[in-house]
């Protein structure tokens, strides 16, 4: 299972995937999730739009994906 660390929360499942590489495009991730092929937490997901928070798991394909929030005190 893959981290994906992100900085404000929530953020739309589509972007996820676009962001992750997973899919070429915000069209291709729309049409992917509304195809009912996106999971979150073990449940199908066909709300694009969905928020996303810390704690969720993403899964498309052979992807499997665990939100993280970034510790906004941790040093760089």
């Amino acid at each position: 299972m893959r981290q994906v660390v992100i900085t404000v929360e929530p953020v739309e499942l589509y972007k996820i995937l676009k962001f992750e590489g997973l899919v070429t495009n915000g069209g291709e991730a729309k049409a992917v999730i509304e195809n009912g092929q996106v999971r979150v937490n073990n449940e199908v997901e066909t709300r694009k739009r969905k928020k996303i928070v810390a704690g969720d798991i993403v899964e498309y394909g052979k992807e499997k994906l665990a939100i993280v929030l970034q510790d906004k005190n941790a040093v760089t």
